[in-house]
């Protein structure tokens, strides 16, 4: 509670769109900083007591949550709701929220963007370009007009991950076993079809208990030679030392990756460096765009749930 009785949103990162704050006049706005480890989260809990929480960054687990008595909604900036302890959230009756299809156009681009960077070679002909290269005569790329493109999730990401592809003339086939009503461009298929048949695999699924390491030694050597392999989910769902070794054989062409195991990536990771990674750090949904829609969302979400329980 702030000086003036405010109640105080909790916000895990150094700022939030103006179009949301503008929705949290009632409340005390409490920033966590640019880089809030969980226990900045905890100690800013205690320190404030917020009745709610915007997850932008780090992670909320139950003794941030126990930290906040007056705690009854945590908002995820955001799809992903894996940086949220979900079972401790309901164990003390506080609800857990996402912005989900708001960042989904934003993440689909950037996973297109990857899979034509991975096929067309764009990072190494640039870099080779910039030497005083010209690999003209040399080199080819791979067309993917007519390429089968395998989607893990088909949530919104996927779905408009699948329009895209199919636009530029690619067949989608895709797996997700919540997933109902497909649009006629994407044909489902079980997993084991979606390895032996994709020329490129994009992830678009949550990491949950039963998915983590989805992309590991036995599904790659399941897929076909060539394979590009591209995520802009969570970097959980890849065992990332099968897919070095992968990449480093020439099995995986190429992988697309914008999130990663652990994040930050630490100076040193061994794809780093590498050929045949194209890397980005984990800014998929961060488009001007997204960042209001996600904040706008965010902050609805909280609200709506604040008015139950009011």
């Amino acid at each position: 509670m702030s000086a003036e009785g405010k109640p105080a949103f909790l916000v895990t990162a150094a700022d939030l769109a103006p179009e949301a704050l503008a929705l949290l006049g009632d409340y005390e706005i409490v920033y966590a900083g640019r880089t809030p480890s969980e226990q900045d989260i905890v100690d800013l809990c205690a320190r404030h007591n917020p009745v709610a929480i915007i997850v932008r960054y780090s992670k909320v687990g139950a003794a941030a949550m126990d930290a906040a008595p007056a705690l009854r909604v945590i908002s995820k900036h955001g799809s992903g709701t894996d940086t949220i302890d979900k079972a401790a959230a309901k164990n003390r009756g506080i609800e857990v929220v996402a912005a989900v299809g708001a960042n989904a156009q934003a993440v689909a681009e950037q996973a297109l963007t990857l899979i034509l960077a991975c096929a067309k070679s764009v990072t190494e002909l640039n870099e080779r370009m910039h030497s005083g290269h010209w690999d003209k005569a040399t080199h080819k790329s791979l067309e993917l007009g007519g390429k089968t493109l395998g989607l893990v999730g088909l949530g919104a990401i996927g779905r408009k991950t699948a329009l895209m592809a199919s636009a530029i003339g690619m067949r989608v086939i895709g797996f997700d076993p919540y997933a109902g009503d497909l649009p006629g461009h994407i044909q489902p298929v079980d997993l084991d079809t979606l390895w032996r048949e994709s020329d490129v695999i994009s992830l678009h699924c949550p990491l949950t208990a039963d998915n983590a390491k989805i992309i590991n030694e036995k599904t790659l050597a399941a897929c076909r030679p060539g394979v590009i392999v591209v995520n802009t989910a969570r970097g959980g769902l890849i065992d990332e030392v099968a897919l070095l070794k992968a990449v480093s054989s020439g099995h995986v062409r190429s992988a697309g990756l914008d999130s990663f195991a652990q994040e930050p990536m630490a100076q040193g990771h061994p794809f780093q460096g590498r050929k045949g990674f194209i890397l980005s750090p984990h800014v998929g949904g961060v488009t001007s765009a997204a960042y209001v829609s996600m904040g706008v969302a965010a902050a609805r979400n909280a609200l709506n749930v604040l008015a139950r329980h009011s």
